[in-house]
């Protein structure tokens, strides 16, 4: 990136490879960001491409490589089974990434990615967008290391995202934001699961606990009748209850001193009570925001592919509990 003559940064150049239902949302926000200019999409579906392309009024590049060498920064939006060949190419083209979750499909793959990213002087950032949500971030305030959380993120069943477990799909995003505020690392995974409408698991439990002794319970499932995203942390100074899907919050706190009231006391006497809301933010449109700013190295990136390879390292595990445990049952079962 070049300064301009009144000493400002030309605009971050930034392609979106993949622009399927999400990759068209980052495509979208990026043509609106001061400071970014998206020069263009690709899709190795070339009428998609061309079809996001008219409506953004961008460019559908029709050969990666010609895309990559065109841009400072790139964002992947692909699937799962191709973010390590996709991003290894847009790394050696010293390109900046924006990889959305997960960081890839296996944990060598993320090694690689590190390693050659650290090599080559290149950022990457994993894209667990609920850092950015806006009852997360209204919580920040009270928010302090739980000691136990509980999460469930239930969605009815859509053919896109089948082709990797619940966990990988849906799961993962409620794991990285518990390991990002839970002390401690991972000390035992406890997990089941069972496929339902798809050849891969749809429904799953996992109890993950930490070495600091704090206890996470994890619920995800793609065949829910209705969407629920919520979270719950229990932490010393009081129980925050999250609506991921909402942007709102309540915390429960005890008192520091109690009211005067009648005798006995009411609950209200002994606990505060405050509500939290989102202020509106759209989390992607700030998760790209971040971005940008890390690649003009205004910031540091806001979740590391180290943190990427945390969750995929867990949620893997827990993939693999799974599979332990139904072939247990089958055993069990058998005559």
């Amino acid at each position: 990136m070049e300064s301009q003559s009144d000493g400002s940064l030309d605009p971050v150049a930034v392609g979106v490879l993949g622009v399927g239902s999400l990759g068209f949302h980052h495509a979208r926000l990026l043509r609106e960001l001061p400071g970014v200019r998206l020069a263009g999409v690709y899709d190795i579906d070339g009428e998609r491409a061309r079809s996001v392309a008219g409506q953004l009024e961008t460019r559908a590049y029709e050969r990666l490589e010609q895309l990559l060498e065109d841009v400072h920064a790139v964002t992947i939006a692909v699937p799962t089974s191709s973010h390590f060949e996709v991003a290894k190419a847009a790394l050696e083209r010293n390109c900046d990434l924006l990889i959305e979750k997960p960081i890839t499909a296996t944990t060598a793959q993320a090694d690689e990615l590190i390693r050659f990213a650290a090599e080559t002087d290149r950022i990457i950032q994993v894209g667990h967008i609920e850092r950015f949500n806006g009852a997360v971030r209204a919580c920040e305030p009270y928010l302090e290391p739980p000691l136990f959380v509980e999460s469930h993120r239930l969605a009815p069943f859509v053919r896109r995202g089948t082709d990797v477990p619940v966990v990988l799909d849906l799961m993962i995003h409620d794991i990285d934001l518990i390991l990002s505020l839970v002390s401690g690392s991972v000390a035992d995974v406890r997990a089941v699961g069972i496929p339902v409408l798809s050849g891969s698991v749809d429904i799953a439990n996992a109890r993950l606990e930490f070495d600091s002794g704090a206890v996470a319970n994890i619920t995800a499932s793609r065949v829910s009748v209705q969407r629920q995203r919520k979270i719950r942390f229990f932490q010393p100074s009081g129980y925050l209850s999250l609506d991921l899907a909402a942007g709102t919050a309540e915390f429960y706190r005890r008192r520091q001193g109690e009211r005067q009231s009648q005798d006995p006391p009411q609950l209200a006497d002994l606990v505060e009570h405050i509500s939290l809301c989102s202020d509106g933010e759209e989390p992607l449109r700030l998760e790209l925001q971040a971005f940008a700013r890390a690649v003009r190295r205004e910031a540091p990136v806001a979740v590391t592919a180290v943190e990427g390879r945390m969750a995929l390292a867990v949620a893997l595990e827990i993939i693999d509990r799974i599979q332990s445990h139904q072939e247990h049952v089958l055993n069990t079962a058998a005559p």
